[in-house]
């Protein structure tokens, strides 16, 4: 470990207390923090699954390899007092190989940030100044996946412009989410109408097949078979043909079980079923945390296509959730049609990009946020955009039209 003394002075010139930095970078030293780290997201009051140590840490025995934690625990004489969960990597971007230090995270992390309990901006300051000397070792400060409203973006942003670093905000997906306020009657009559003929038309089909239920698994002991079910239905429809589900890559796959795991010993873990007569057809690999519940995988059954076997689970789910005093439904992921037919509000999400003063960090910034933004406004750019679109469209397969 590393440890670097910074001093701040506040506007009545009194002295604050003094905060210190260290860099953890040990794996070991990482998991023996849980305890600190539990105490420490709780008192921040965020409640993010995403920010947890179980998270963190089966995301690292996942796809960790290659890289070096550099996690900045900043404290306030010797308590922790905030949390940087970061790393350093290797990325290439535009076919030019760059160091990055950025997030424990990657494309299976919906959203990630700080840890910060109290002082937030002596806290910023404090990352901010010793990431700033460590310069040398990268090219690129990289934050993804955070919200829209967080003071982690402008802060950041205002420091690296102070020190006349270049930086970039990149807006990657806007998730939707539904706020469980009022009774399940009241919100299901607000919902469009056509969508809500289609569910009962399609419910009332499908229960000709054999009785419609939800089943749900989120016990330790029940999760073997049922992870192994859930990973082939969420596959079957057209995630194993182009190689994104979950039992496509031993990586994603040793991070959803062990996740799964590891959640249902906390009480955090839901696996939630459509059956009919019996037979499962379509799930929602789901965390429960803080009374919201967040979908992470959803799939279906591409037999039942037909019937929409997801937007059905949603129904039955949705009923459950509203009655037993959830107070949050987030889809996760981007504004897919069928999760707007549920919601229509939704979180935005951004990166973060902070590019050292050398010469290849300046060649990538210039390219991202100089010259592409230009060409985006060409019509050659448009044409190709939307054949990409197009051709990506024919080839969607959606769960709930």
């Amino acid at each position: 470990m590393g440890c670097y003394a910074i001093v701040e002075l506040n506007h009545d010139c009194l002295v604050e207390p003094e905060l210190s930095v260290e860099v953890v970078s040990d794996p070991d030293s990482f998991i023996d923090m849980e305890p600190l780290w539990s105490d420490l997201l709780e008192k921040s009051g965020i409640e993010s699954p995403f920010l947890t140590h179980q998270w963190v840490r089966t995301w690292w025995e996942s796809f960790g390899n290659g890289n070096k934690l550099h996690i900045l625990l900043v404290k306030e004489h010797e308590e922790v007092i905030a949390i940087a969960p970061l790393m350093l990597t290797r990325r290439t971007m535009y076919g030019l190989p760059v160091r990055c230090l950025e997030f424990i995270a990657n494309v299976h992390t919906p959203r990630f940030d700080f840890i910060v309990s109290r002082r937030t901006g002596d806290v910023y300051r404090a990352i901010w100044s010793v990431l700033s000397t460590q310069e040398k070792f990268w090219d690129v400060l990289l934050l993804c996946q955070v919200l829209s409203d967080s003071n982690t973006l402008e802060e950041f942003r205002r420091f690296a412009g102070q020190d006349g670093m270049s930086c970039g905000r990149w807006i990657s997906a806007d998730s939707p989410y539904l706020p469980l306020r009022e009774g399940w009657e009241d919100y299901f009559k607000q919902i469009n109408s056509k969508h809500r003929s289609n569910l009962s038309r399609r419910l009332r089909r499908l229960s000709e097949i054999g009785k419609v239920e939800m089943e749900r698994i989120s016990s330790v002991d029940q999760l073997e078979g049922a992870l192994e079910e859930g990973f082939r239905i969420e596959g079957a429809a057209w995630k194993d043909q182009i190689a994104t589900s979950i039992q496509s890559h031993p990586n994603s796959r040793l991070f959803y079980t062990r996740l799964a795991d590891r959640f249902a010993q906390m009480g955090w873990f839901q696996l939630n079923f459509l059956t009919v007569a019996g037979r499962r057809i379509a799930f929602h690999y789901s965390l429960r945390y803080a009374d919201k519940v967040y979908l992470l995988k959803p799939g279906y059954d591409p037999q039942f296509a037909r019937f929409s076997p997801v937007n059905l689970l949603c129904f039955l789910f949705l009923q459950d959730a509203f009655r037993n005093g959830l107070t949050e439904f987030d889809f996760l992921g981007e504004e897919d049609e069928w999760k707007l037919q549920w919601t229509r509000t939704a979180r935005r999400h951004c990166w973060l990009f902070v590019f050292s003063n050398r010469l290849v960090p300046s060649l990538i910034y210039w390219t991202k946020f100089r010259v592409l933004p230009l060409l985006h406004n060409t019509t050659i750019y448009r044409a190709f955009r939307n054949a990409i679109w197009h051709t990506g469209r024919n080839g969607n397969h959606h769960q709930g039209d």
